[in-house]
């Protein structure tokens, strides 16, 4: 067995006393190093930010809505016959009482030269009737008789005179004519769809509104709206509302007049309908982005002495951009309206050039 001599023993001893002294050293001035690395100042976050200032706000509701003629009709015969002549060109325009077509009208015609002539045997009947009642010859009884006779066959030319209107189809108000469904010589019945005529100016335009907005719905309120294939907003005006809310939609249907005097709105389109449905004039606002949800309320982050600063708000009305700060916040705070996920309370921040411009922070 090798054995140290006691020199060596006294050795070992002593490097290992110095190595328990030394080692917990170094470990703490590695950890002092390593603090100071960590304590090297962060980069300060540059941020934009918004000057509240009052302003007017509207908010404004987006619904669907369907373009309508001001007047449509189908044209139809009220009697049967044979197409005479057709006056109308398809997708022109025609004036109210313009002729449209013509129903032939011989048969008419003969019967009410027939009805003329029996009017003018009855009336000459009737006319010496009156001569011999007034002689005495006859009861009044029997001049009656012929004086009867006489108005019965007036009215059958009467009737006569109305089935021949019916035979001539006019237009029964201004507008544009649609595709034509007959032909010269074709029979008509009742039921046979000769073409259709549109009043396209104004259009109407009919749309519905959520219940909860009834309340705040007016006759003459302006709206506009989109439809495919335009890239232009069209105005138009609440003329009438429906008295009741629909139980299946729970909406509120309303009607609007919109002018169109180029003739690009068509019946039937889709529209895509905005509405202001209430506005403050001297509302405090800021942008959307900026308002952050919390349990129990919202907040934003306000710029003071160079750090960001949390403040509970309440809100207002609201549009596609900005909402209206109802309490929380006075006319020049500056609101951080970027790096909304890394704002901390207290966290040192730097105004962006692009918003420091015109505006002094507080």
């Amino acid at each position: 067995m090798l054995t140290l001599p006691r020199w060596g023993l006294a050795l070992t001893i002593a490097l290992a006393l110095v190595a328990a002294l030394a080692v917990p050293k170094l470990m703490q001035l590695n950890e002092n190093e390593s603090s100071k690395a960590d304590e090297k100042p962060k980069p300060t976050l540059r941020v934009k930010v918004h000057r509240v200032a009052p302003v007017e706000l509207a908010e404004r509701l987006a619904t669907i809505g369907t373009v309508r003629a001001n007047e449509s009709v189908e044209i139809v015969s009220e009697i049967s016959g044979k197409i005479a002549a057709i006056h109308f060109d398809e997708g022109a325009a025609v004036a109210k009482g313009q002729l449209l077509l013509k129903i032939d009208d011989s048969e008419l015609m003969a019967e009410k030269q027939r009805a003329v002539h029996r009017v003018e045997l009855a009336k000459r009947a009737e006319a010496r009737q009156q001569q011999l009642l007034d002689d005495g010859v006859i009861s009044s009884e029997t001049y009656d008789v012929a004086l009867g006779e006489l108005n019965v066959l007036r009215a059958e030319l009467q009737l006569i005179d109305a089935q021949k209107l019916k035979t001539e189809i006019r237009a029964p108000f201004g507008g544009v004519v649609g595709l034509r469904w007959v032909s010269p010589g074709s029979y008509l019945s009742s039921q046979t769809r000769i073409a259709s005529l549109h009043d396209l100016d104004p259009v109407k335009l009919d749309f519905s509104v959520p219940e909860r907005y009834s309340a705040l719905m007016k006759i003459g309120e302006e709206i506009t709206f989109t439809v495919e294939g335009s890239n232009r907003s069209f105005p138009g005006t609440i003329y009438a509302i429906e008295p009741n809310v629909d139980a299946a939609s729970r909406s509120l249907r309303m009607r609007a007049r919109c002018p169109n005097t180029d003739g690009l709105l068509l019946p039937g389109t889709f529209a895509n309908v905005e509405l202001a449905i209430r506005s403050v004039t001297d509302a405090l606002t800021v942008p959307a982005i900026a308002v952050i949800p919390e349990l129990g309320g919202k907040k934003v982050y306000v710029y003071r002495d160079g750090r960001a600063e949390p403040c509970t708000v309440t809100t207002g009305i609201r549009n596609n951009t900005e909402v209206q700060i109802a309490s929380g916040l006075e006319a020049g705070d500056l609101v951080i309206t970027s790096g909304i996920l890394q704002l901390q309370p207290g966290l040192e921040v730097e105004l962006d050039e692009s918003t420091t411009r015109g505006t002094e922070a507080k």
